[in-house]
């Protein structure tokens, strides 16, 4: 299963098919959870909790997580050193 991202609430994302993970905060990332809503593109994995991370997928796909972006990175088994996300206090 190391092909494969643990999302949250025993959900899970083909890791090869991931462009992107991003916070929710900038307006461009919400204009694009919006539309996908309204297209039927995005899958919420929150279980009703807070987006804490956005996953652009291959295939104009958007999966909604509500586990922040550096804990995605971990349990992908990605480590970054020197990034934003382990400065800016978020995790």
């Amino acid at each position: 299963m190391s092909d494969f991202i643990h999302v949250g609430f025993g959900n899970i994302v083909n890791k090869s098919k991931v462009i992107a993970i991003v916070g929710p905060e900038g307006a461009p990332v919400r204009r694009m959870v919006s539309n996908s809503r309204d297209a039927g593109t995005a899958i919420d994995a929150t279980r009703g909790r807070k987006t804490r991370s956005v996953l652009i997928m291959e295939g104009d796909r958007l999966v909604l997580s509500a586990l922040s972006p550096d804990a995605l990175l971990k349990r992908a088994g990605i480590e970054i050193e020197g990034s934003d996300l382990q400065d800016s206090g978020e995790a």
